[in-house]
Formats: structure tokens, C-alpha cells, sequence
């Protein structure tokens, strides 16, 4: 929301802009404060609502996005909504009567109180003399002469942008910069967790040797609470432990990051480490994703071994893991069937000997002032160290109503291994392959890469599909696979604002239509929005930004103030159509007396995006609008009045341009 307000800044003065220009001129011209005030905001208001509409609507899919990322970015629609729409309302109210203060000065107030007849006679000075004025207005009437020309020079500028949009990087959200990082830590599965604790320390005591960090807290056995919510805390496990670091300078991370990857790995050469940076977005897990679905598991291990290995082969990716870990050893007993039952001992009674002797039975409860601790039985450590010490466990028989030991109903304790974690979704077996992109290295380019290779690889059935349908294994029967983690969230998000994008941007057209009551004046309006791809790709390459969620909603925002913009200029054009002046002249002259305000419309709001070129969130939406705005503006300015005389088959005339001239 704050991020809001700073984007917000740059647009509530346009409605105002177009407000005060227009008395401006109207007052140079000899009108007086309430007559220009009523002319101005009478013409405008309308058309500055409808503008204001269609620049909320721009924001609104993502305030109606019923996904994790809608409910993280939904603030920014609302502050959007709100303080627009009361710009509107302040423009059309307030800012007349600030100008009419402003504008006139108390000694022209005076003057033109006493001596109002003097006053209308007097030569009035032509507010459209100016050099940027006159440059312009000769460089439109070349433009519109050379029509065809101009479309083409645009047009191969456009083809240019896509092509070179090619080479922009893709992401979802980016690293936050807070002064904090983690590191994951997966033992070898059955590690005791008293070893876990003891690898950490060791990680700990590296840390806290490094230039920049002030502390760390650990975790053993699962993550920490969910204090953030973009942070998503890992499973309980004894093999696996967490040190969150905090240091002194969020610009130091990288750095630390990277040397603290390299080093603990060679520290913990058996341990799975990740070096992790808080997100700014939703998401939880690798950033990079496969599930594999399937019903014999030792199939599904398998295929995902082989998925793993191609992921490590690459090189750029690290942490990679699956969610079922190795396997563990068990001990498990072999039953005497006869001897058992002859002795009144089922197998249930066996496995909760075993139980109460390692794990432990409940036998009350302690209370600590408002904590609850449970009281546990269990023989001593002595007793159940060695496999050996089995066969001498204790067991009551109903028939010999006393305790016997176990090895008169056992024959042997056989070491063997089972899965520890099962995975499942939608009640099916699946196992969960998990990896992360190394520092400075994209997910969506390390995806490129492996995506093909181990869809190869597993034989899957390659047709084009919805990016959370599963996608069947070929002769396999049963077996599916799907892609997730960064890939799959924005999908997600996508696919959620493309259920409302259609119906806002079909609002938006709408509202333009009702404005003008015609089919043509929208189209030369909405030929101008695809033009901003222009300044997007110059401005994403040039600061090095990729085009992620962010990027695509400034994309979105960039329509409506670019219509916003369009709606203006073309209003006024229609305007002295109407007033009877020639239709050339029209344009040309509609162009020149917006040329202010839109220009100062789209100088604000960039102005207005600059503090946001610092922050790790906003910069790729603030470079997206920056860019795409400033350059469509420039072409706005030129292509709108070009589509004109081209819809409306107004003909270019020398006589024309040459009699405005040459009036006096």
C-alpha cells in the first residue's frame, strides 16, 4: 500500500492538469475566472471521469485476483481506486477555485474589475507561441503529411520492441532486502536429531566468524514459526535443522550467501545445504518443482532419481532433493504364530511392548503454570541400545499371567528399510522433487533447460496443456507428472487475472464507446496502447529487470493512463470539430493545445515512479510504466492526431496550413 501511494502520487494531479490548463488559457484569452471555470471543467468533466474510470479499471484485476499473489498485492488496487477517484472529484470542486487565487494575481483582479472594457479590447497575447509549441505543431503537420510514412516508421519500431522483448529475462517475485537469510540443512533421513544439533553448531560457529553477520537463530526439527508471510516453514524432521542469519547490511547477503554455500557444504559434505533469501511474493519449497504421480513407489523413486540427475548435471541449481528423503533402516520383528497365540499374546500387544520400551507410553501429564508436559514411561537407555536387547524385553501373557520375555515369541529381528515419507496428492502417491536456482541464475532459464531433457527422459506425453493438469507418462499406465514451484505460481497468478482481465479491459473499451458514442475515435485510442511496448523493452533491458508479476500489472496500469491520455486529446479534437473550425486544423491545433497537459500528466506520473527505481518489489512495475509511459507519450502525441486523419479520411491540404499562416 505504501508502494501505492508513491505510484498514486504521479496520477492524482492529471485530472487536475487538464483543469488548470485549460482556465489557463481561457483566462490568457480574456475570460474571467468563473467563465473559463465553467467552460473548463463543463467540457472536461465527463471525459476526465470517463478517463479516471478506465485508469481504475487498469488496476482492477488485480484487486478481484482470488489467488496467494491477488490477496498479497490486493492493497494496491485499493489505494488506486480510492485516491483517484477522489482526484477526480478535487479537480472538478476544488482546483477552479484554487486557480482563479493563483492564476489572476490581486492586481489583475483589480484591474480587471475597473476597467473590464479596456480590458477585452486589449491584443491578446497567442498562448501557443512558444518554441516547443511551434516545433511541435511543425513537426505534426509533416507527420500527418507524410501519413503513411509515419505508420511505417512506428510500425517497424514496434515489430523492433518484440523482437528485442526476446531477450528480456523472466521472473515471478523478486529477493526481498531484508537484512536477513537462511540456510537449510537436510541430514542423511534418520539422522538422531542430537547429531542434527551438533552439525549445526558447527555451522553456527562458521557464521558467526563472518564480516557482516550479527547473529543467527537456529531451528533443529523443523523451521520456525510463520513470522512472514511469504516465509513457509519445512516439515518436522530430526535430520533437519535451520539457521536464520540477520546481518548488518542486506547488500552484504549475496556475498554471504555464496561463500557460506560453498564453505558449509565442504564443512557437511553429507548434508543437503541451501542457501535461501527471502521472497518478496508467495511461494514455498524449490523454486524449481517437479511432482511425479504414480502408484508403485519404488517406480516413482526411480523416475525421480532420474530427474534429479539431470537437474545436478546442469549446474546451476542447488539444494536438490526430493520430499520422501532416503529411506530408513527398521527393525522388525518375526512373529511365532502358535507360541504367541498359545500364550494369549496378538500382534497389536508386540507393538506396544516395543513402543513403551523405545518411544515411550503416556503415563500423565505435568502441569507448568500454563504449559502441559507429558509424563513418559520408557525403559533406560542401557536397555535399548543394541538390537540384541530386544529378545529380552519383557511382555505380560494373559495364560501365564506374568511378564516373559519377548524371544519366546520372536525368532528373529530382521534390519530392513522403508519409506519414511509418503507423499500424496489428490490421494494419489506422489513424490516431490525440489531444487533452487544458485545465486544470480533465473529459475525460468535453469527450467528452459531441464524441462525438455526430463520430459525426454521419463517418456512424457508432450501435447500442450493447462499448467496444474498432470500430463500422462507414455506406457505407463497410471503415471503422471507436473511441473511446479515458481513456474507453477505464476501460472497460477496469471490464469487468475486472465479470468478478469478480459472482463475489465472489455469494461474499459466499453466506457470509451459510451465517452464518444462511436466505434472510430476508440479505435484510434486503443491503437496507441500496444505502442508502450516500445519504451518497455528499452527501459527492462537497460536497467537489467526482468518481466515478472509486478511488470505485468505496470503493463496493465500503462493502458489506462496511456487511454487516460488518448481520451483527452481526442475529446478535444471532436470538441473543434463541432465548433465549426476545419477538420486538418482541428487536429493539428487539438494536439498542440493538449500538448501541455498530457505531456505534464505523463512527466508526474513518472516523476512519481523514481523513488520506486530503489526498491527490490516495485523497480520492474516503476521501470515498465517510467519507460513505456514517457516514450508512448511521445508517440501518443503524434500517432493519435496521424490515426485520426486516417479513420476519418481527413486529407492533407498545403492551402490550408498555409491560410492559418497567414492569419492575422
Amino acid at each position: 500500500s505504501l508502494g501505492a501511494l508513491v505510484i498514486a502520487l504521479g496520477m492524482l494531479v492529471d485530472n487536475a492538469i487538464v483543469v488548470v490548463d485549460g482556465m489557463k488559457v481561457r483566462m490568457e484569452k480574456g475570460e474571467s475566472a468563473f467563465s473559463a471555470a465553467k467552460a473548463v471543467v463543463g467540457q472536461t468533466a465527463i471525459p476526465l471521469l470517463g478517463a479516471t474510470a478506465v485508469a481504475i479499471c487498469a488496476f482492477a484485476a488485480i484487486g478481484t485476483s482470488q489467488d496467494s499473489t491477488g490477496e498479497y498485492c490486493r492493497t494496491l488496487y485499493y489505494v488506486i481506486l480510492i485516491s483517484l477517484s477522489l482526484s477526480w472529484i478535487t479537480a472538478v470542486t476544488s482546483t477552479p477555485l484554487v486557480c482563479e487565487w493563483f492564476l489572476i494575481g490581486k492586481k489583475k483582479k483589480k484591474e480587471k474589475n475597473t476597467n473590464a472594457e479596456e480590458h477585452k479590447t486589449q491584443e491578446r497575447k497567442d498562448p501557443y507561441e512558444g518554441k516547443l509549441f511551434k516545433a511541435y505543431k511543425s513537426f505534426l503537420i509533416k507527420a500527418i503529411k507524410f501519413r503513411w510514412v509515419t505508420i511505417a516508421v512506428i510500425a517497424g519500431a514496434f515489430l523492433a520492441a518484440m523482437f528485442g522483448f526476446r531477450y528480456v529475462d523472466n521472473s515471478f517475485f523478486p529477493d526481498s532486502t531484508r537484512p536477513q537469510f537462511f540456510i537449510d540443512f537436510w541430514m542423511t533421513e534418520g539422522t538422531d536429531i542430537r547429531d542434527t544439533s551438533q552439525a549445526l553448531k558447527k555451522a553456527e560457529k562458521y557464521l558467526m566468524e563472518q564480516e557482516g553477520v550479527e547473529n543467527v537463530a537456529t531451528a533443529v526439527g523443523g523451521g520456525e514459526i510463520r513470522f512472514l508471510l511469504t516465509y513457509a516453514p519445512e516439515s518436522a524432521s530430526g535430520s533437519y535443522g535451520q539457521i536464520i542469519i540477520n546481518v548488518d547490511d542486506y547488500k552484504k547477503i549475496p556475498r554471504l550467501a555464496a561463500n557460506a554455500q560453498k564453505d558449509l557444504s565442504e564443512l557437511l559434505p553429507d548434508t543437503i545445504i541451501n542457501t535461501r533469501f527471502f521472497r518478496l511474493g508467495p511461494g514455498d519449497g524449490g523454486r524449481i518443482q517437479l511432482r511425479i504421480s504414480g502408484p508403485d513407489r519404488e517406480i516413482l523413486r526411480e523416475m525421480a532419481e532420474k530427474a534429479e540427475n539431470i537437474i545436478r548435471e546442469d549446474g546451476r541449481a542447488q539444494g536438490v532433493r526430493n520430499d520422501w528423503r532416503e529411506k530408513i533402516k527398521v527393525v522388525r520383528p518375526e512373529l511365532l504364530e502358535s507360541q504367541a497365540r498359545r500364550l494369549g499374546i496378538e500382534r497389536p500387544d508386540v507393538a506396544r511392548a516395543l513402543e513403551a520400551a523405545f518411544i515411550g507410553t503416556k503415563t500423565g501429564v505435568y502441569r507448568e503454570d500454563e504449559e502441559l508436559l507429558n509424563i513418559v514411561a520408557r525403559t533406560p537407555a542401557s536397555e535399548r541400545i543394541n538390537v540384541d536387547n530386544l529378545y529380552d524385553l519383557k511382555i505380560w501373557s494373559p495364560v501365564a499371567e506374568q511378564m516373559i520375555p519377548l524371544r519366546q515369541i520372536i525368532s528373529d529381528f530382521k534390519i530392513e528399510t522403508e519409506d519414511a515419507n509418503i507423499g500424496r496428492r489428490d490421494r494419489k502417491t506422489t513424490i516431490k522433487i525440489h531444487a533452487d536456482p544458485q545465486q544470480g541464475v533465473l529459475p525460468a532459464d535453469i527450467m528452459a533447460s531441464i524441462k525438455p531433457k526430463i520430459e525426454a527422459a521419463l517418456n512424457v506425453d508432450s501435447k500442450p496443456i493447462v499448467y496444474n493438469t498432470p500430463r500422462l507418462v507414455k506406457g505407463m499406465p497410471g503415471y503422471t507428472i507436473a511441473w511446479g514451484g515458481e513456474e507453477e505460481d505464476s501460472a497460477k497468478a496469471r490464469a487468475s487475472l486472465g479470468e478478469s482481465i478480459p472482463i475489465f479491459f472489455g469494461l474499459m473499451v466499453l466506457i470509451v464507446i459510451c465517452l464518444f458514442n462511436a466505434i472510430r475515435q476508440p479505435i484510434v485510442i486503443w491503437l496507441t496502447v500496444p505502442l508502450s511496448i516500445i519504451g518497455v523493452t528499452v527501459g527492462l533491458l537497460m536497467f537489467k529487470q526482468p518481466f515478472g508479476f509486478m511488470s505485468l500489472l505496470g503493463l496493465m496500469s500503462l493502458a489506462g493512463m496511456l487511454i487516460k491520455n488518448a481520451i483527452v486529446l481526442v475529446d478535444q479534437i471532436d470538441l473543434d470539430i463541432k465548433e465549426g473550425k476545419d477538420r486538418l486544423l482541428a487536429v493539428i491545433d487539438s494536439g498542440v493545445s493538449r500538448l501541455r497537459p498530457v505531456s505534464l500528466a505523463a512527466l508526474t506520473t513518472i516523476l512519481g515512479m523514481t523513488p520506486l527505481l530503489t526498491d527490490a518489489f516495485f523497480i520492474s512495475m516503476a521501470v515498465t510504466i517510467m519507460f513505456g509511459l514517457g516514450f508512448a507519450t511521445v508517440l501518443t502525441m503524434v500517432v493519435v492526431p496521424v490515426f485520426y486523419t486516417v479513420f476519418f479520411k481527413i486529407p492533407y491540404s498545403e492551402e490550408t496550413i498555409t491560410s492559418q499562416k497567414t492569419k492575422p
